[in-house]
């Protein structure tokens, strides 16, 4: 059995309550490009058009303690453009007791594991506000470096605020090696 109180695993549409009860949270939702007074029903058809499929590479996951949403990161495709399928964007959001306590670096590990190992993304990018130092230094933590500064992104009661971006490579990018054990041999 696993020495942390939290479970992660993949987000479902049933979890929308739950997004709910973490994006109430000032602290959480003043973070991130969400708005006070959630709906559940706009959760719900978001995290319903995330369902696994074939063709989905999309990962969201949520941290789980005692039933409870307590935590959530995902890795998401950039859009639609073909010749950026070797990017994925980065979001986390974490709730205010839980901040911390090591959630963010489980989520963090577990979404470069998949991004490096399962899909073989060689870019995965993020955007965090300029004043969320604390979030920074966990990416920077998993090779995050800073490529920008967007001056007056968004609207965060009541001021702009600056967004830094964030990217960070594969740092050891598949590669193909030939293995000529077990083929047959050459006439």
């Amino acid at each position: 059995m696993s020495d942390t109180p939290w479970i992660l695993r993949r987000a479902r549409p049933a979890d929308a309550d739950g997004f709910v009860r973490m994006m109430q949270e000032p602290a959480v939702y003043s973070q991130l490009l969400q708005l006070p007074f959630p709906d559940a029903e706009m959760w719900r058809a978001r995290l319903a058009a995330q369902q696994v499929t074939g063709h989905n590479p999309e990962l969201h996951l949520v941290a789980e303690v005692q039933g409870e949403i307590v935590a959530s990161a995902g890795l998401h495709p950039t859009g639609p453009h073909l010749r950026r399928r070797h990017v994925m964007s980065l979001g986390m959001s974490v709730s205010v007791p839980w901040q911390g306590r090591g959630l963010g670096t489980a989520l963090m590990q577990a979404l470069m594991d998949y991004a490096d190992n399962w899909l073989g993304v060689l870019r995965v990018e993020l955007g965090v506000y300029a004043d969320n130092l604390r979030a920074q230094a966990l990416y920077r933590k998993f090779g995050f470096e800073l490529e920008g500064r967007q001056r007056a992104y968004a609207l965060r009661d009541g001021q702009f605020v600056d967004s830094l971006l964030m990217a960070r490579l594969h740092p050891e990018p598949p590669r193909w090696t030939a293995s000529t054990e077990g083929e047959p041999p050459r006439a």
